[in-house]
């Protein structure tokens, strides 16, 4: 007895363990993370690919745009009816969004008929079908005593084969599950809904979107979920959708936010992107099924094919005599035999092995416990594959929004719905596990979907609605800073009106024409050591430029900047000047050029009356300066008494000039053709190059009366200005200051207008520079939140706070290489909490202040370069504007605005923009060069 215990006991040991027969004879299928991380790896690398207009024909991964461009934010609410066609029968809805009594606080409550769809339909003409569809849909209106003379949004979910070229149109492409439907392949099915609609009569029904079941469900599970933007279905079938960033859909035009994208991921792998992991028994599904080579990643892994699988491994492993003693039933050799739902039963926690004996029994099969323990696991390796495959997609996924967003973390939620994800015991478990081990970055939720596609589909209409009512209210308000081509030419007009005003000695002009006495541009031939000094804000420069004699377009600069302290602005103009001389003596010391006597000129930013080119008379501060006694006094001579006072060094002060006039002369060095200036920054202002018999406040300062006139010697100087030009300082913000520009002035400019230092005043400008653009972008903002329309109506103390939104936050955010997620990062600097929604909506606002900014700058200089065409009696005129200033520089639009404007508004003439470098304080060394030469002529 003893040797046959012994026996037994050696062969129990002997004995195989089943389950490990199975994980050798299915080693291909147990895939590690190393093999998941490389399939996430290369299906990455396919929605690249089919993202891209050059490759997406050839894509496995399709990466359909579905147009559905927002996820729920919970403000949705309204009636909506819903059509539901996908198999045999076909559903009607009626969705409440948050309407009526009773409904819990975000709830979505239905009310649907089932309506049936004889085979004869399916099959007959494309037209009998959807009228039938729009027959039952009236039936169910009266049937619910829902009111036919009211307008009905429709949405409709239609799950088969599209081409979406909008929300509410969709090709069909192909028909599936046993339709066959005549004459409406590559037709727009929406269409044609809509013309058996009208065919039925009786009903106004307005069809405003069109879905498939992917997309529904992260709809509906995105209403009770903000972070929800990823769909999965992993039934019958197996899907993805996800919220991709608008600008990588390259089959969509536009930029701006994001789109839903439908990767139709069960194609992955056609391109034989995975045939180093597909296996003899998928190669065997493949070839046994009716769209061989097509679909290899969803057979794979979906419902259709996963107990097929299993039947095909158990038939094979029953012929080897690995199983069943080798014995194989005429059952098991029947395809379909051994089902999913099979599969999902034989892997109860409690139950599994029992049903596992019940269903081989069922197959004429006679199983020993090891050959239940062995086909149990057989379906935990292909389910288990299966979750494997969907985690490595979603992986993929869930990395590349990651990614487009910038972020080192994620936190997201998946909307989720099929049969396999529902009824598998183990299926969800396995899925979430593996996704978080292989992103543990990441913090992914994952939400079963409740009445997906209807609910879903409703809730794409409620989304669309709301994005589409908010957009008509956003350009509404927009719509003020939208100028015709009839306004900018009004602009351009009064603009005329007031350079021509502003030239003459009587006659009020809210442009003033101020003489600079430059008048000639340099030409080239400039030479010698020049000092410049540049005075307009809290630094002082001091620059010597040396012009070398014969290379034009050669000129060395030197510069040191002094900072002005605030005692010093604020204090005695005596203390400023001294402080100003101060810096010239260090800058002569450092340049070891203390004993020269140079030639300088005075770059003085600050508003001047100029009787000669080397005096200016202080009007009044700016910019913060408020030193005293200087105000009515000649600032040339201020600085020159200030020199004699410190006695250690002379300077020749030839000129002063204001940055207007110093860049249109140091572009003038680079282009002869340079006759105008323009500044576009903090402030705006243009200069330009006037005939000196035009200026009658040139004239008058001369001297010129009706008396004296006539004798030679006048009559030969009136002949000499006529030959001459002068540069005009326009000072031309101050356009509007008489009303001239009401007509175009938004409640906002007015507000931002009244709140500012000089009410009145500067009109032009409050419109057109850098000083002003943001806090007019605030006003919208400010409007825009309190009527509901942008941060969820939520008004922050910042927001409220005048100049929080600098005028380079409208540079950063109207870039082309700011993705949307950086501009939400600028607001949230400002305290402002956006979406994707909101950021594009700050874009627009932002786009349509500056847009008009550079419009009417535009026409203003389409006005100032006609005037000069005009003078010089020509058809058309070649000519350069110098120009300087951050907006113009550093505004990814401005200047392209402005240059277009231009060309429309002065046909006949032939401007070119050329950026200033070293512009101001250049330009003020040129003009004393300019000057001296003249002298010496």
């Amino acid at each position: 007895m003893l040797a046959v215990h012994l026996v037994s006991f050696f062969f129990t040991k002997l004995k195989e363990d089943p389950t490990k027969k199975v994980d050798r004879f299915l080693h291909a299928m147990r895939l590690h993370d190393d093999q998941l991380n490389d399939i996430s790896a290369r299906f990455q690398a396919e929605m690249k690919k089919g993202l891209s207009a050059e490759s997406n024909a050839a894509a496995s991964v399709r990466m359909l745009p579905t147009h559905v461009r927002s996820t729920p934010d919970g403000s949705e609410k309204g009636q909506f009816l819903a059509l539901d066609l996908g198999g045999s029968k076909f559903k009607v809805l009626q969705v409440k969004v948050r309407e009526g009594m009773g409904i819990r606080k975000g709830g979505v409550e239905m009310d649907e008929k089932t309506y049936s769809i004889p085979k004869e339909v399916r099959n007959g003409r494309g037209s009998e079908l959807f009228d039938h569809v729009s027959e039952s849909l009236k039936d169910f209106l009266l049937e619910r005593n829902i009111s036919l003379e009211k307008k009905h949004p429709l949405a409709f979910t239609f799950s088969f084969p599209c081409e979406q070229s909008a929300l509410d149109q969709g090709l069909l492409l192909s028909w599936s599950k046993n339709y066959s439907a005549r004459g409406l392949q590559g037709k727009d099915v929406v269409q044609v809904l809509r013309d058996s609609i009208d065919r039925t009569g009786g009903m106004d029904i307005e069809v405003l979107a069109m879905v498939n079941d992917t997309v529904a469900t992260m709809m509906t599970c995105g209403f009770d979920d903000q972070y929800c933007e990823v769909g999965l279905i992993i039934g019958t079938g197996t899907n993805a959708c996800y919220m991709e960033e608008l600008r990588h859909v390259d089959l969509v035009e536009g930029d701006e936010g994001r789109m839903c994208v439908n990767t139709e991921w069960g194609g992955f792998g056609d391109d034989g992107a995975l045939s180093d992991y597909t296996t003899e028994f998928d190669r065997d599904v493949d070839d046994a099924s009716n769209n061989p080579g097509r679909q290899i990643f969803e057979k794979m892994v979906s419902g259709m094919y996963l107990g097929e699988l299993v039947r095909l491994v158990v038939l094979k492993m029953a012929k080897v005599g690995k199983l069943f003693d080798g014995r194989v039933s005429d059952a098991l050799r029947i395809k379909g035999k051994i089902t999913t739902a099979h599969v999902a039963a034989m892997e109860e926690y409690k139950n599994g092995l029992t049903n596992t004996r019940i269903i081989l029994e069922e197959l004429d099969l006679t199983p020993s416990d090891d050959d239940c323990v062995a086909v149990q696991h057989i379906s935990t390796i292909v389910s288990f594959r299966s979750s494997n495959l969907v985690a490595a997609g979603l992986a993929a996924i869930l990395s590349r929004i990651k990614k487009n967003r910038n972020k080192r973390g994620l936190r997201i939620t998946v909307g989720v719905d099929g049969t396999v994800y529902k009824t598998h015991p183990q299926y969800p478990k396995r899925l979430h596990k593996v996704v978080r081990r292989l992103l543990p970055e990441c913090h992914v939720r994952f939400v079963l979907s409740d009445s997906g596609s209807s609910k879903g589909a409703a809730l794409v209409t409620a989304v669309a609605q709301r994005l589409a009512s908010r957009k008509r209210q956003v350009d509404e308000t927009l719509s003020s800073f939208r100028l015709s081509q009839e306004q900018l030419k009004l602009v351009k007009a009064r603009m005329r009106a007031g350079l021509e005003a502003g030239l003459k000695t009587k006659g009020p002009s809210a442009i003033k024409m101020l003489p600079s006495f430059v008048y000639h541009t340099p030409d080239g031939t400039e030479h010698g050591k020049y000092l410049a000094l540049d005075l307009g804000g809290t630094n002082f420069r001091a620059m010597l430029v040396n012009f070398k004699k014969g290379l034009q377009q050669n000129a060395r600069l030197y510069h040191k900047i002094y900072t002005i302290p605030l005692e010093i602005m604020q204090g005695t103009g005596e203390e400023l000047f001294d402080h100003l001389a101060q810096c010239v003596s260090d800058f002569l010391d450092y340049m070891g050029m203390k004993n020269a006597r140079l030639p300088a000129g005075f770059t003085f930013s600050f508003p001047c009356e100029q009787t000669a080119i080397d005096t200016g008379t202080l009007v009044s501060w700016t910019k913060g300066f408020k030193a005293t006694d200087c105000e009515g006094h000649d600032v040339v001579s201020m600085l020159r008494e200030a020199i004699k006072r410190r006695n250690e060094f002379d300077l020749d002060i030839a000129a002063v000039v204001n940055d207007t006039v110093g860049t249109m002369m140091s572009c003038a060095y680079e282009d002869p053709q340079c006759e105008i200036g323009m500044i576009a920054g903090t402030g705006t202002n243009v200069c330009y190059m006037e005939e000196v018999k035009n200026i009658e406040k040139a004239v008058q300062k001369k001297g010129k009366t009706e008396e004296d006139k006539g004798t030679p010697d006048e009559e030969q100087d009136k002949a000499d200005a006529e030959m001459l030009k002068m540069c005009i300082n326009t000072e031309w913000g101050g356009l509007g200051d008489d009303g001239s520009l009401d007509d175009i002035i938004t409640p906002y400019d007015t507000e931002v207008d009244q709140n500012s230092v000089n009410p009145g005043k500067q009109r032009f400008e409050k419109l057109t520079s850098g000083m002003y653009l943001g806090e007019v972008v605030r006003q919208v903002l400010l409007d825009l939140t309190r009527g509901g329309l942008l941060f969820r109506g939520h008004v922050t103390e910042t927001l409220k706070t005048p100049g929080i939104f600098q005028t380079k936050y409208l540079s950063q955010i109207e870039s082309d290489r700011l993705a949307l997620l950086q501009i939400r990062s600028i607001l949230q600097q400002l305290g402002l909490n956006s979406n994707c929604d909101d950021s594009i909506i700050v874009k627009e606002v932002c786009g349509a202040v500056s847009r008009r900014a550079a419009q009417l700058c535009g026409a203003g200089m389409a006005a100032v370069v006609d005037k000069i065409r005009e003078n010089r009696g020509l058809d058309h005129l070649n000519i350069t504007v110098g120009v300087d200033g951050a907006l113009y520089k550093l505004h990814p639009r401005f200047s392209g605005v402005l240059k277009e404007t231009v060309k429309i508004m002065a046909p006949q003439c032939n401007v070119t923009f050329l950026p200033s470098e070293e512009g101001s304080g250049k330009g003020a060394a040129l003009i004393t060069a300019v000057a001296r030469k003249k002298q010496e002529m």
